[in-house]
């Protein structure tokens, strides 16, 4: 794995690490690179004027420029000067692991370039939107901040396996919108089925909710007034249709508060209203008050369901400081008052797994009550050795202890586990758990070693495991995006594309751009992009004026012919009239 000698990607774990792949700059082909330049060209002029401040700078800040789309080396050498950093990954990752690389300050990028036929918008995660949206923004220590922040609450969000049908839907659809030569059958087809799911999500899960804030603030959102405001989310930076179409009085502006989690979003469709926050601390501001919402820092009973409900692998925190990473179930005792998984289970403490308790320890899951002694006002695990003596609690010896809540634990005590002053486990053979409300057995002495978690309260509930790389945490790592397989024609018309730039760049003469106009002409009538790249290379190199004219004539003619092209080529004519050029590019 290249870490572009930025000391932020090696510091990531190993669960984070295998998400990232190379980025094959060399499979960029020529259209791919005319694609950049032109989305680039386009939003530079017109989002200088719209766009936040810190937006134009931090392109060069970022290591951006129009020409050339960008190479990862050079967005980590610029970025870890403000201590981030950047990797290339397959188009959409889960949404966990994209937070957790949010929280890590590391930028993910998906190393896949929008076909032309999607060069407003794209639904799938592209090189442009990753890039050119995200990067320049964080230069901006307070936006930073909060997108750090969003990481950090994005990785305690409570998931649902609906949560992964959706996520495999729309990564299935992403995939087919952006391979070159896709059915429309197909796309039909995936559509339908990411329809289907979206419409029968049930109540939305923690996740999801917070998906909406990061959607209207990172993706989408506006900062200002009501009445005047500019754009910094990079879904509109990133999009030369929509970050024109927001503008209009027709996509109804609102303040940016917490009511914003009620508004659920489609990706597949340009947004009917959006969100201006007055300042990024409006942005913490609101989602620290949603984060005091959720199971990880409300905990008890209500985190326990909340992670029985999720079916995947869950961590509960005690009071005590120890971690039960596991899938939790439903015990049939009072809420709050006994924890239980199912199958492999493992122990933790501030994040790293206790020695000998992983999931080949505890295979089949754990269970262990929750609360005080009765007839102790002091919890347990701030018990001394003098207070467990007088409990009848010794390391050797046998013991009963009767909880508050009704759980009785007797068997031989064999080991006392304590961090950081703390009483974490208690370890027991021969043992006994009985509910004495309703009688039921909850371990009997034939199972072997009993381990009893010891913790007052459950403090915090959040998804995965707690030590994700000692558990060995098996995830949906999406494989390889599939690359589009080109025809020879296709390959062909790259090649054109290929001279053009040579001509541009300085390593071919001029004269050879009526050749290559000559076969776009006969073979290629559709094609609007490399026209006006050589439009743009004659605009000071033909003094006559012929060939522009005959370039000009055939685009107006793709105008009339394919009305869903005339905003493109129109816009792409205008740029020709005032070439921006943007600090440290080369044109």
């Amino acid at each position: 794995m290249n870490n572009y000698n930025n000391p932020i990607i090696d510091a990531l774990p190993h669960h984070l690490k295998q998400y990232i792949v190379a980025q094959h700059y060399e499979h960029y082909t020529p259209v791919d690179h005319a694609v950049w330049r032109y989305v680039m060209r386009q939003n530079y002029k017109y989002l200088k004027d719209v766009a936040y401040y810190p937006y134009i700078p931090g392109l060069k800040q970022a290591g951006l420029t129009i020409e050339h789309i960008p190479d990862l080396q050079t967005m980590n050498d610029h970025l870890k000067q403000i201590g981030w950093a950047a990797v290339t990954v397959n188009g959409f990752i889960p949404s966990q692991a994209f937070m957790e690389f949010q929280a890590c300050r590391v930028l993910i990028v998906a190393a896949d370039i929008r076909q032309i036929q999607h060069i407003e918008y794209t639904p799938a995660p592209d090189i442009i939107h990753e890039s050119a949206g995200h990067a320049p923004i964080i230069g901006e220590p307070e936006y930073a901040a909060y997108l750090q922040f969003t990481g950090e609450v994005g990785t305690r969000a409570m998931i649902s396996r609906k949560d992964q049908e959706l996520f495999e839907a729309i990564r299935a659809l992403a995939v087919l919108k952006e391979l070159a030569g896709t059915p429309e059958k197909d796309i039909r087809e995936a559509e339908a089925a990411l329809s289907f799911i979206q419409n029968n999500m049930g109540a939305p899960s923690e996740m999801a909710l917070l998906a909406r804030l990061h959607w209207w603030t990172v993706e989408y959102g506006l900062i200002g007034s009501l009445d005047d405001y500019k754009i910094y989310g990079a879904g509109l930076l990133s999009s030369i249709g929509e970050s024109v179409s927001c503008m209009q009085p027709a996509v109804k502006k609102i303040m940016y508060t917490p009511d914003a989690v009620n508004y659920p979003y489609d990706i597949t469709k340009p947004q009917p209203q959006l969100f201006v926050t007055p300042d990024f601390q409006n942005l913490v501001r609101v989602l620290d008050a949603f984060a005091d919402t959720l199971a990880y820092r409300r905990g008890g009973s209500y985190g326990l369901q909340k992670a029985i409900g999720c079916g995947l692998v869950c961590t509960a925190a005690y009071s005590s400081g120890l971690q039960v990473s596991g899938v939790f179930v439903e015990p049939g005792i009072g809420e709050g008052t006994y924890i239980k998984t199912t199958g492999p289970t493992a122990l933790a403490f501030g994040g790293r797994q206790l020695a000998g308790h992983g999931k080949l320890q505890h295979p089949k899951g754990i269970g262990s009550p929750v609360g005080k002694l009765r007839d102790s006002d002091l919890p347990l695990e701030d018990f001394t050795i003098d207070d467990l003596k007088n409990a009848g609690i010794e390391a050797g010896k046998p013991a009963a202890l009767l909880f508050r809540n009704g759980l009785q634990v007797q068997g031989n005590v064999e080991e006392i586990v304590t961090r950081d002053d703390k009483i974490i486990l208690i370890r027991f053979s021969a043992c006994t758990v009985i509910d004495s409300i309703t009688a039921r057995q909850l371990f009997q002495p034939e199972w072997g070693i009993y381990d009893m978690a010891v913790g007052e309260r459950i403090i915090s509930v959040f998804p995965g495991a707690a030590d994700k790389d000692a558990y060995d945490e098996v995830t949906a790592v999406p494989g390889e995006m599939p690359r589009s397989a080109y025809d020879a024609q296709t390959k062909a018309l790259h090649q054109l594309y290929r001279q053009v730039r040579d001509v541009r760049e300085g390593r071919s003469a001029p004269v050879l751009l009526k050749a290559v106009w000559n076969q776009l002409r006969e073979l290629y009538t559709d094609d609007w992009l490399c026209a006006l790249e050589i439009l743009e290379v004659l605009k000071d190199r033909d003094p006559d004026n012929a060939l522009r004219q005959q370039i000009e004539a055939d685009l107006l003619r793709l105008k009339r012919e394919r009305p869903a092209l005339a905003k493109l080529i129109s816009d792409g004519l205008q740029a020709l009239e005032q070439i921006a050029i943007m600090p440290g590019t080369v044109q």
